[in-house]
């Protein structure tokens, strides 16, 4: 296998146009290359700046979990502190994850962020919502959101051999004025739903509105754990 490191956008993409396959860490895919034989191209991200960017608003695809700091949102920077192993989070990258992970612990705080994702494809680079994202698995440039007035994300612990552990992100806007909007994701086995609300008139409100989407859905054990997290959430923004 021959592993190109494109140092920008332009170089990643004629490799994606020369049929590169992505590789990031490795860490999902490097067991089926030796069960099922390795690419003969592939390329990484890894020294391109533009994909490697930490920043307020903003998170490269082929940044490393353990790279994650308190520059961005709580609700990201503390989904990647769960991701793995301390030796997976030094391997693992946010496209990897996100793109080509089952579990996807960073799409909810992604999705309660409302980020919008920029990928990079043979044509060329453009932007894209993460629905897209996830349903066809593009090259992961980078992520881009408005700063939240503060947002949240908690994992309950694991089940050894079970279904995959409930995520709940949640995320803080500011609207025109004094207006404020909440968007809630939730990881519930591997589905992920989302709710958005406005909430200017209190936690209880906002909960009651957010039955009305597709949180609506959720069973009572998850509820239990969106509750707290949204009542403290809004507690703390010192409004209510």
């Amino acid at each position: 296998m021959l592993l190109r490191l494109p140092t920008s956008v332009p170089e990643a993409r004629q490799c994606l146009a020369d049929g590169a396959v992505p590789i990031g860490g490795a860490t999902l895919v490097w067991a089926t290359w030796q069960r099922d034989g390795f690419p003969r191209l592939a390329v990484s991200l890894r020294e391109v700046p533009a994909a490697n960017v930490v920043g307020r608003e903003t998170l490269g695809g082929a940044v490393l979990l353990h790279r994650i700091d308190a520059t961005v949102p709580d609700a990201l920077r503390l989904a990647a502190a769960t991701i793995g192993t301390g030796a997976v989070r030094r391997t693992a990258t946010v496209g990897g994850n996100i793109v080509g992970s089952t579990l996807r612990c960073l799409l909810p705080p992604a999705l309660a962020l409302d980020a919008r994702a920029t990928v990079l494809e043979p044509e060329g680079v453009r932007e894209a919502d993460l629905a897209e994202v996830v349903a066809k698995r593009p090259v992961l440039l980078g992520l881009r959101w408005r700063t939240p007035l503060a947002s949240a994300y908690r994992k309950l612990p694991a089940e050894p051999g079970g279904q995959p552990p409930l995520v709940v992100a949640s995320a803080l806007h500011a609207e025109d004025g004094e207006r404020r909007r909440l968007r809630v994701a939730v990881r519930d086995g591997y589905d992920v739903l989302t709710g958005t609300t406005r909430c200017d008139t209190g936690a209880d409100d906002a909960l009651d509105a957010l039955r009305d989407t597709a949180l609506g859905d959720l069973p009572a054990t998850a509820w239990e754990v969106v509750r707290p997290q949204i009542t403290g959430l809004l507690e703390d923004d010192g409004r209510n």
